[in-house]
């Protein structure tokens, strides 16, 4: 059995060191958000798999219905999951009509937008809900789905955001507590919609950055009550937020083509903002301690370093912008923060960097990662292992190491572009066609 905790439990988690008392240990032990429970891509107190194949290691392969990127997310005995299924009578293709689109997948069909409940030991479908039935006004890039993010959970609600198709809120057990439509958003060239909603406290946030009027929102969780919005600048993005604390005060930290920015979470206040990042900023942004790290990668390549202590304002040009790197920086997948290192690729390819955070320094490396390439999915840790996970199925596990090493290769026959999920001994991979449970073979 696995316990759940409450939302003020989990609200402490990106403020968490470790060994920081039974109850928050206790929460640690999930994958409630995309990006795990510090928000880091680390499971901190798991010990997954390190070898497995379609034959091994294997807990549970249970087929999904429908197209979705989304990460599953983790909690309790629970597995949450969104989708888009396809239904009724095709229809002739349909673009966004967008000079210079990159919408190579037109709309062909009506599609439920659905969020699953799976059983944890076993993948049974506990509960299903279809959020809502409609036509998609725009298809999406090749590599996208129209379910790619992912859902947040506190092991109270759950909360499934469709973007364009709406924000939905759910009990664990899967009744409909509230649900809003926040309009129709217009993605750069058609490439589709993927920030995920962060759970923090009693705070509900979503980014909304498009080609329109893009705003950052905050809701009450159970009521739906809109408690603060705060108009953007910017252009679509399809990075996820993060909630950082810092002298006690819980900070919005959000990254954007035209600046990365820090919001007061209880009033949605512009606390500073630094510039500098690509266009295209699809890789979300990580913290620890009094730092926050973003990366970008598309017509030109930028991480940032952000010192947290007096920010405020302009930090672009700033004592408080620590380091920039201009190199092999992600495009897709999102930094890795892992025992005071920074892991990511070389914009989606098999070329692994480890720099170490607090200065940005590159000791060793970068690492090519033979028979690793096309990588979507984000990179986890867990145990003093990483894992790399790419499109055609291919996973290596590296030791976390100055010089890391290859422990194993791993392939499964199904397409990932959703990044895994790690609890307790269980890796979660999500393919094109099912979700995989990788866990010890019992005796």
């Amino acid at each position: 059995m696995y316990s759940a905790l409450p939302a003020l439990a989990l609200a402490a988690l990106p403020s968490i060191s470790h060994g920081s008392g039974p109850a928050q240990d206790e929460a640690l032990r999930f994958w409630p958000q995309w990006r795990g429970p510090l928000a880091t891509g680390e499971a901190p107190l798991a010990d997954p798999p390190t070898r497995w194949s379609e034959t091994e290691n294997v807990r549970f392969r249970k087929a999904i219905p429908g197209r979705g990127h989304s990460t599953p997310v983790v909690f309790g005995e629970r597995i949450f999951l969104t989708t888009a299924v396809p239904f009724g009578e095709a229809i002739e293709p349909r673009w966004s009509g967008i000079k210079g689109a990159h919408d190579n997948v037109p709309v062909t069909s009506r599609h439920e937008f659905r969020v699953l409940a799976l059983d944890r030991s076993n993948g049974a479908l506990v509960w299903e809900h279809t959020a809502k039935k409609a036509l998609p006004h725009e298809g999406g890039h090749g590599t996208a789905s129209l379910a790619s993010n992912s859902a947040v959970t506190d092991g109270e609600i759950v909360a499934a955001f469709f973007g364009s198709q709406g924000l939905y809120v759910f009990g664990f057990d899967g009744a409909l507590l509230w649900k809003r439509d926040l309009g129709r958003m217009q993605t750069k060239h058609g490439h589709g919609e993927g920030s995920s909603p962060v759970l923090y406290g009693n705070y509900l946030v979503v980014n909304w950055d498009h080609e329109g009027p893009s705003f950052v929102a905050a809701f009450d969780r159970l009521t739906g009550r809109e408690l603060w919005r705060t108009a953007r600048d910017e252009v679509s993005s399809w990075a996820t937020p993060i909630v950082v604390v810092h002298e006690k005060k819980p900070q919005l930290i959000v990254s954007g083509s035209k600046r990365l920015r820090s919001y007061d979470l209880a009033t949605g206040k512009v606390l500073w903002e630094c510039g500098g990042l690509a266009r295209n900023i699809v890789s979300s942004p990580v913290a620890q301690g009094d730092m926050v790290y973003a990366a970008s990668s598309y017509e030109k390549k930028v991480m940032l370093a952000i010192r947290l202590e007096g920010a405020t304002g302009d930090l672009t040009r700033s004592e408080n912008l620590a380091w920039i790197r201009r190199r092999r920086t992600p495009y897709v997948p999102s930094l890795l923060y892992y025992d005071d290192a920074l892991y990511f690729l070389n914009h989606y390819q098999g070329e692994l960097s480890r720099v170490i955070a607090r200065t940005g320094e590159e000791p060793q490396g970068p690492f090519r990662l033979n028979g690793l390439s096309n990588v979507y999915a984000s990179p986890v840790a867990a145990s003093g292992r990483v894992y790399l996970t790419d499109l055609g199925g291919t996973t290596l596990v590296l030791t976390a190491e100055a010089e890391p090493k290859i422990l194993a290769r791993n392939v499964l026959n199904d397409e990932f572009s959703a990044s895994a999920a790690i609890a307790g001994n269980e890796l979660f991979l999500r393919g094109a066609r099912s979700l995989y449970c990788i866990a010890k073979d019992e005796e």
